[in-house]
């Protein structure tokens, strides 16, 4: 039964590594970031609801007395 030859292994990996490497650093390059990102302010509109403005009681119907 024939062995398996593996002395290039490590030579087939390294070189695999450093060629995605240099892969990804090539995309990342083609990327542009934004110097100094800031956050910007969100305003919710106020919303006037009925029930805001006068006093009401929720009765719930296990509350009630029998």
């Amino acid at each position: 039964m024939p062995q398996l030859d593996t002395s290039t292994w490590l030579t087939m990996i390294l070189s695999m590594f450093l060629a995605l490497f240099i892969i990804f650093q090539l995309k990342i390059s083609k990327h542009s970031f934004y110097l100094n990102p800031e956050p910007t302010p969100t305003k919710t509109p106020k919303q006037n609801t009925p029930w805001e403005t006068k006093w009401t009681k929720i009765y719930l119907p296990l509350s009630s007395p029998l």
